[in-house]
């Protein structure tokens, strides 16, 4: 069992849509699975929040972008010693058929979804708090009261023109993730700062503690200074305070 909770702070815009999305593509994976009416309405909640997402971002272009990125980064580490050449050779095939994909779409990716007169509904109705109740929307309540195989069919319709970026943004994280090795430190008093290295492009910094802690971490900052406390949650309803303990913890700059 994982005894560490971790703590991630994107460093652009970029990275920061992308676990944005990395959680909602989870949460749609999760409760799509499902059998329940909350279930299936927690799965269309997540997926209109996918397609809120990409309506306001080129997300088709910054990924084509960072996937063209990490292939010319590690197409320059193919000859270094250590390298798991078969496990390299596999993630530059995945990037490239991934890339290969997305290229071949026209439009937005995703947006042919509303051509669904029921999915078009929700959404217009979902904007208002508590809009989509069976008086709202029949049509609705009739599909949610549908057996689990019946709806799963038509969730997985309209997610999978997501799918490739979906497993485009999982190898970019992943690659970010495990990019550099953690050091061990220690917050004084709850605090501590540190100037990343301006020789290096750091795209997300992971603070990793302990679970017994009775403590979060705080981060702020971007590229040039980056403060993390640790903050005690409060036993009423006042704000989180400054931890006066010295707390250890791993700090990872991820720099892929």
């Amino acid at each position: 069992m994982n005894n560490t909770i971790t703590y991630e702070f994107p460093l652009n815009e970029r990275i920061r849509v992308f676990i944005r999305l990395e959680q909602l593509f989870q949460q749609f994976g999760h409760f799509s699975a499902g059998a329940t009416v909350a279930d299936k309405r927690a799965a269309i909640s997540a997926l209109l929040d996918i397609m809120s997402i990409f309506r306001r971002n080129d997300l088709k272009s910054e990924v084509l972008k960072e996937l063209d990125r990490n292939t010319k980064v590690l197409g320059k580490m193919a000859h270094n010693e250590g390298i798991d050449a078969d496990k390299l050779e596999n993630i530059l095939a995945e990037a490239a058929f991934i890339s290969k994909n997305l290229y071949a779409v026209t439009g937005k990716i995703g947006m042919n979804v509303m051509e669904s007169d029921l999915f078009q509904s929700i959404t217009q109705r979902s904007s208002i708090p508590g809009g989509t109740c069976s008086f709202d929307l029949p049509e609705y309540h009739h599909w949610l009261e549908q057996d689990a195989a019946y709806c799963r069919k038509d969730l997985e319709l309209w997610s999978n023109p997501f799918n490739d970026i979906r497993t485009a943004i999982a190898l970019v994280l992943n690659l970010i993730r495990h990019s550099n090795s953690p050091t061990e430190e220690v917050a004084a008093a709850g605090f501590f700062q540190f100037t990343p290295d301006r020789n290096q492009t750091f795209q997300l910094l992971k603070v990793s503690l302990d679970k017994s802690l009775p403590c979060f971490a705080e981060i702020s900052g971007g590229k040039h200074r980056c403060t993390i406390r640790f903050m005690v949650p409060p036993e009423d309803d006042k704000r989180p305070t400054q931890s006066p303990d010295d707390i250890p913890f791993q700090l990872t700059c991820c720099l892929f």
